[in-house]
């Protein structure tokens, strides 16, 4: 790829300039001009101040030999651009209105020097140093090189190529360029450009136009093609940078249009493009180079492409045929805003060729147009066909079109920019400048950097509307017309301004687009999709394909906990902790909150079962009560059975504090209440052991003494001691780690277990130890006692309820553990209830069955008839 080196020929050039003109200023200081013959073409007007212009007139350069042995030919121009002079000639026209404009400028005459580039940079920059130095026989300056210089401005160059390269030497002396078609964003830089202007949009901002139209679309999969020059390699370096796929797409390709004609590597680009998933091509070029491009997409036939045109070849005629339409129909193209200019029409129709003088730009414009046959009397001149009365409104061309005044309306801008730059220069109060010593410039001896300074504050309204001022770069402000090429269904061809993208000093950078008036050159007359991957639904997250570009993804569904609520997400997002993903992932949900409640099954069944037990409970003590004077109540030692009761249905009344949402009361009444009631309980049977076998042990000689320490005081102090133990114990406990509600997310994902964790282990731990032990040993002595000689031996009803009390809570530990959230609650409920009831059925079915089914039995006589008979 071959770049141009504008900082090497600033040196070169600067070199160059300086030797020359030191040496030519020292050996022909009478008339100030440099040696040899230049033979520079040109339009010139005198005047008290002169503007400079270069406009590229013709085509292409004749370049002789050389072989330096006779005086070097110099180069001579081809191919006339009717178009360039149409651009010299709104010069020509804005410095004559200006001249008639009385409050602009007034009692100065503006004149002008305009200059022929031939589109080649040597010969411009030739021109350019011609303009500052005068050495051209037309500009006229004093013999002693003193007063105002050639030039104070120069209107050019229309390249960016060109416009680097001069601008940098001329930026040396400070001698104000202001373009009307150089668009490099490089041109920006106002270290290496301290007195370059232009009055078209940096390419910068074009491209950034053009990203804007991409997301517009949703087009994020487009291939670029550019020129080899200035113009489309900074083009590239700004799409490669300011293009992302957040802020607009990717490039598909990126391919650098060869300058000249080389069909191999044409066929190498297109055969690329017609390979690629990309519907949208981007061409950054010159319409020269898109004529052979274009050569080899009809010879290949690729069609199905939405082309987005640069302001190069937005308005290029010579692409616009019915041969190419099938291809390039439907083109969006970015184009030079449009603007009026009111007379100058008139302006052109004037030029009439003089035959008698060497006007050869006006005989060019007469040859090149169209004319219908020559009337009689024609003349030959210069070995062209002219009359000198040809009428230039007979001819349907584009010189005249004043509908489409674009690169002309730059001009004509540019123009009066320098313009309005000197009238303030020339308005300046003695004693009250911005120059040293508060001066002011003088127009016998004005510099080209004093109008720089003005230039930099220029501000002017076009009769079109149009604002004009430069930015701290030289820029103006930017604005683009949107153009769509259009084929009509007769065949023919327009092209349509759709739209703009501006940028304003309050609202920033704008797209306008009117959709209603684009034609699509696609079947579906709608716009096309151009994406490598498909948009990833929310739910999903891109991920980036292995050595692709970052527009071309898979979508990947977000794992659990995780979400993407927006399309094309390049990440998910944890939901926040009590919330979770929805089964689409595309929301955050709140989680299930789960715990033992009043309503669901289990809690419903755990807790009649429970009120069940505190009921029959009721029940018995009501039993017990109304015969409590029987027999079999008396001979069971009431009081502890009527405490043994209550305790029980403690027992089944603190099961309900593990059903429902957990509350930090809950949480530390719960295992208190149930630990203090389960102590009562057992403590009551283990007393009722103790005194069963007093009993028998007082039944024997000499065992009468045994009986006083089982008293009824004794009794109630035995159960009140074992049970303030526990109390002591669970007070402990509460103070030292209490047990709190907990949000467990752990069991489940997707819900929220609300449970009470027990604070100390080891304090829960102790709590059942203590019950255990006790237990243990009501077992141990009921065991002992089973076998004693009665005929109602409570022993062995002891033994056996210790035995179904002692296995559920061996089977409660493993079972509790093992249990997740609720399910360890409704374990240590059905614990709790299991033991109750078969301490309850144990203790006291046998005797309520006697009591209400079998009466008979409960008499003195029945229940001592055993004994009597073993005695």
């Amino acid at each position: 790829m071959w770049t141009f080196s504008y900082i090497n020929l600033f040196f070169l050039v600067s070199l160059c300039f300086y030797i020359s003109s030191s040496a030519f200023s020292t050996l022909y200081s009478p008339s100030c001009r440099l040696q040899g013959r230049f033979h520079l073409h040109g339009m010139h007007k005198a005047g008290d101040v002169v503007l400079g212009g270069l406009f590229h007139m013709h085509f292409d350069p004749n370049y002789p030999d050389l072989f330096f042995t006779s005086e070097p030919e110099q180069p001579t121009c081809h191919g006339f651009d009717v178009l360039g002079f149409k651009q010299a000639q709104t010069m020509a026209f804005a410095i004559d209105e200006i001249n008639r404009n009385p409050n602009l400028l007034p009692n100065v005459t503006l004149g002008y020097s305009v200059y022929d580039n031939c589109n080649k940079l040597g010969i411009g920059f030739r021109a350019a140093l011609s303009l500052i130095s005068g050495q051209e026989e037309q500009v006229i300056i004093h013999e002693s090189c003193e007063g105002t210089p050639p030039v104070l401005g120069i209107v050019g160059d229309s390249s960016s190529t060109r416009s680097i390269a001069i601008s940098a030497v001329l930026g040396l002396y400070r001698v104000p360029t202001v373009s009307y078609f150089a668009t490099c964003s490089c041109l920006s830089n106002r270290q290496m450009f301290p007195s370059f202007f232009r009055t078209i949009p940096s390419d910068a901002f074009q491209v950034r136009a053009i990203i804007q139209i991409l997301k517009h679309f949703g087009w994020t999969w487009a291939g670029l093609l550019i020129s080899d020059d200035d113009y489309g390699l900074h083009a590239a370096r700004s799409f490669q940078t300011d293009l992302s796929p957040a802020d607009g797409g990717c490039l598909a390709y990126l391919e650098v249009l060869p300058q000249t004609h080389d069909p191999a590597e044409l066929r190498r680009i297109v055969e690329i493009m017609r390979k690629s998933t990309a519907g949208v091509v981007i061409a950054f070029t010159h319409y020269s180079e898109m004529i052979n491009l274009m050569e080899e997409v009809v010879r290949q036939n690729v069609t199905g492409l939405q082309w987005i045109a640069s302001e190069a070849w937005t308005s290029a005629a010579v692409l616009q045929t019915p041969h190419l339409m099938p291809y390039l129909g439907g083109t969006l193209g970015i184009a030079i805003r449009r603007g009026e200019i009111p007379g100058l029409r008139d302006f052109l129709l004037n030029i009439k060729p003089d035959l008698n003088h060497n006007n050869t730009y006006e005989k060019n414009v007469v040859m090149t147009l169209k004319f219908a046959p020559p009337p009689s009397g024609w003349v030959e001149a210069g070995g062209a066909i002219c009359t000198g009365q040809e009428d230039l409104e007979t001819v349907q061309t584009e010189f005249l079109d004043i509908l489409n005044l674009r690169p002309e309306y730059n001009v004509y801008k540019a123009v009066y920019a320098l313009a309005y730059a000197l009238h303030e220069l020339l308005q300046c109060e003695p004693g009250r400048g911005p120059f040293s010593g508060n001066s002011c410039g003088d127009l016998q001896r004005l510099e080209p950097w004093q109008v720089v300074h003005y230039l930099e504050t220029v501000n002017f309204t076009t009769s079109f509307g149009d604002e004009v001022s430069f930015d701290e770069n030289g820029d103006v402000l930017p604005i683009y017309d949107i153009m769509n090429w259009q084929w009509l269904p007769d065949g023919g061809i327009k092209v349509q301004n759709v739209g703009e993208v501006k940028k304003s000093v309050l609202k920033g950078e704008e797209l306008t687009l009117h959709e209603d008036n684009i034609y699509w050159n696609f079947k579906s007359k709608e716009p096309p999709r151009s994406v490598c991957s498909e948009s990833c639904p929310p739910g999903t997250r891109r991920a980036r394909k292995k050595g692709e570009p970052e527009c071309c993804f898979d979508c990947i569904l977000c794992s659990e906990g995780k979400i993407s609520n927006k399309t094309d997400s390049t990440e998910c997002i944890s939901c926040p902790e009590d919330f979770w993903s929805s089964p689409q992932r595309d929301l955050c949900v709140p989680k299930k909150i789960d715990f033992l409640s009043y309503h669901e099954p289990l809690g419903i069944c755990l807790t009649a079962t429970s009120l069940l037990g505190a009921i029959i409970c009721g029940v018995v003590v009501g039993i017990f009560i109304h015969h409590r004077r029987t027999p079999i109540v008396r001979a069971n030692n009431s009081e502890l059975s009527f405490q043994l009761l209550v305790s029980l249905k403690l027992c089944f009344l603190c099961s309900l504090l593990f059903i429902g949402r957990p509350r930090l009361w809950t949480c530390q009444l719960r295992h208190a209440a149930f630990g203090i009631s389960f102590v009562l309980c057992v403590s009551c049977i283990l007393v009722k052991t103790m005194v069963v076998l007093a009993v028998f042990k007082a039944s024997k000689p000499g065992g009468g003494a045994s009986l006083k320490w089982f008293g009824a005081v004794q009794q109630r102090g035995t159960v009140l001691v074992l049970t303030s133990v526990q109390a002591a114990i669970c007070t402990a406990w509460l103070v030292s780690a209490s047990p709190v509600p907990h949000k467990n997310t752990q069991y489940h994902n997707d819900k929220i277990v609300y449970e009470c964790v027990v604070g100390s282990t080891i304090g829960f731990a102790v709590l059942l130890g203590y019950i255990g032990l006790l237990a243990l040993l009501s077992f141990l002595l009921a065991f002992l006692a089973r076998n004693l000689p009665d005929n109602f031996n409570e022993a062995k009803l002891i033994t056996f309820s210790m035995l179904i009390f002692c296995a559920v809570w061996v089977a409660f530990v493993p079972a509790y553990v093992s249990s997740p959230g609720k399910y360890a609650d409704a374990v240590e409920v059905f614990a709790i209830l299991a033991s109750s009831f078969g301490l309850l059925l144990a203790l006291f079915g046998p005797k309520c069955y006697i009591i209400l089914v079998r009466p008979e039995r409960n008499t003195k006589k029945a229940i001592m008839g055993r004994a009597t008979t073993k005695s």
